[in-house]
């Protein structure tokens, strides 16, 4: 997943394309970063979903996961994927998943509606099983991501301008897998960090970028420890 931005690399311009293109209008005249524009699928995830915090544990997993599953794909891949996905893991609800079998995985493993790869699968059971003993110890997986909030963020102008990853979500990325999660390397790790809000890296002239920094300011921070 290197180099891309949010797992979308069916979606970033070549480094010639100029900066007219990274950020571009679509059929309602709304100038959106470039990959949002490319699809409905993309305009209605960029719009409304991208970089909206969020402290909820069940969405924060569910996010976490979703962008393991997307390495290696397109995030376009996973959206048009999504629904069955909720379907399957119930939800991601994490005290359901955490209860699913070998039998489990092994209908997991031939659901033609999913990803069908058993390591991503069997690291999104494990993964909800730690979270669930992170609650149990009174902690909250979106007060641990939240606690890697980029201190000096800035405003990118030009998709060259977002990272694949940084120095905080590399912490992150060690932080969740000296606990044991899997399929959370640094890049993984910045794109969950953007998916929940823990960083807007939508440009300064998209149309959503105001009501995101609205909804960031008034966002009360989740902490770690419940």
């Amino acid at each position: 997943m290197a180099n891309i931005v949010v797992g979308l690399n069916d979606a970033k311009p070549a480094p010639s394309v100029g900066l007219a293109q990274h950020l571009c209008p679509s059929t309602d005249n709304h100038p959106r970063c470039a990959w949002g524009a490319s699809t409905l699928d993309y305009a209605s995830y960029h719009d409304n979903e991208w970089a909206v915090p969020t402290d909820n544990d069940v969405q924060v997993l569910e996010r976490l996961c979703l962008e393991g599953f997307q390495a290696g794909l397109s995030w376009l891949t996973i959206l048009r994927k999504r629904d069955r996905f909720r379907e399957v893991f119930h939800g991601f609800d994490p005290d359901t998943v955490a209860g699913f079998t070998e039998s489990d995985v092994e209908l997991l493993v031939g659901d033609p509606g999913i990803i069908r790869h058993r390591g991503k699968i069997e690291a999104t059971i494990n993964n909800a099983r730690l979270v669930v003993e992170m609650q149990h110890r009174g902690e909250s997986l979106a007060g641990l991501i939240w606690s890697y909030e980029e201190p000096d963020s800035t405003t990118p102008e030009s998709l060259r301008d977002v990272a694949s990853q940084t120095s905080q979500s590399q912490k992150l990325s060690k932080d969740l897998r000296k606990r044991g999660f899997r399929f959370v390397g640094p890049t993984t790790a910045y794109a969950a960090m953007q998916a929940i809000g823990v960083v807007d890296d939508h440009l300064g002239q998209c149309w959503v970028r105001s009501a995101r920094e609205s909804d960031r300011s008034n966002f009360v921070r989740p902490n770690l420890i419940r």
